[in-house]
């Protein structure tokens, strides 16, 4: 009997670069369960897109080991082909938002494996944004910078706590957006200091931060919008209220979308998972319910 082929497409340097001491750990856990496996490191951004997208119709299973950029790519990659395939993720970044939303183990990549080649296939929406694609979150506005500036090395180190010192350094020089939001029948103009249309229980390692009842295959994003605070006070007001998700505060927008358009007077820079999407100033954003099939663990009896 024919093996069944697996892509396996990791990041050497995500993280802490722990899969280097594991990769021997996954290789054999994928092998053990009968796959035959094509193993592509990758060693620039965007290559995990090219590999994805021109893959070889004959693999069964694409998985992925990085952190949440990594999987943006592996899931742009096979938007971009004319085929899908499931696809199973060992989170290895410095947050892992997306594969703790998932229910992923962060710290157990050889469980993680177990989850790749035992698991259930679960529908998850993915969004598209203008061109692009993202997985989990697009962003603008304060902080939004920082995934994409700080350096890996710093990542590595530091783990989460670099974005949050990196972070810090933007506090005094606070930008704000005039924007134009519309969302089916509903306009929104303010002027914005951040915004996040997510699809996560988590960003930034911050549980609850984009809702209390956040589902992946529903069909609509979370969106958050904060207006310009009027002094340092409403700031850490603001602040509060949106780690608390007290959406009674004034000054933040939240509410649900399956398809929005948000439109500024400049070009404004965008994150996509954590990596620099472009500016824009003009952005269409539309879910794509349960486009993909992402590998999880199976439901305890």
């Amino acid at each position: 009997m024919p093996k069944r082929k697996m892509l396996f497409v990791y990041n050497p340097r995500a993280g802490k670069e722990q899969i280097k001491g594991k990769l021997a750990d996954i290789l054999d856990v994928f092998a053990g369960a009968g796959y035959e496996i094509t193993v592509c490191p990758t060693r620039c951004a965007g290559e995990a897109v090219e590999i994805v997208e021109n893959r070889d119709p004959g693999f069964e299973l694409v998985a992925c080991s990085g952190g949440d950029g990594t999987l943006d790519e592996v899931v742009t990659g096979m938007l971009k082909s004319d085929f899908g395939t499931p696809i199973g993720y060992i989170p290895a970044g410095s947050t892992n938002d997306f594969g703790g939303s998932l229910g992923l183990p962060k710290r157990n990549m050889q469980r993680a494996a177990e989850i790749i080649v035992g698991g259930r296939d679960f529908p998850c929406d993915v969004g598209t944004f203008n061109e692009d694609a993202f997985v989990y979150i697009a962003a603008f506005g304060l902080f939004t910078e920082v995934s994409y500036e700080t350096d890996q090395e710093i990542k590595n180190v530091l783990g989460h706590l670099a974005y949050l010192l990196e972070g810090m350094k933007s506090l005094p020089n606070i930008r704000s957006y005039h924007m134009r939001v519309t969302c089916n029948d509903r306009v929104i103009e303010d002027d914005f200091i951040y915004g996040m249309i997510t699809n996560s229980v988590s960003v930034g390692g911050f549980k609850r931060i984009t809702g209390r009842h956040v589902k992946l295959d529903d069909g609509v994003f979370e969106v958050t919008l904060i207006k310009r605070p009027r002094n340092a006070i409403e700031l850490n007001e603001i602040m509060v209220s949106l780690l608390n998700r007290d959406i009674n505060n004034e000054a933040i927008y939240c509410f649900t979308a399956s398809e929005l358009t948000i439109e500024a007077l400049e070009e404004v820079a965008w994150t996509l998972d954590g990596e620099f999407g472009g500016c824009h100033k003009s952005v269409n954003i539309r879910n794509l319910c349960k486009k993909i099939q992402i590998r999880v663990a199976e439901k305890e009896k």
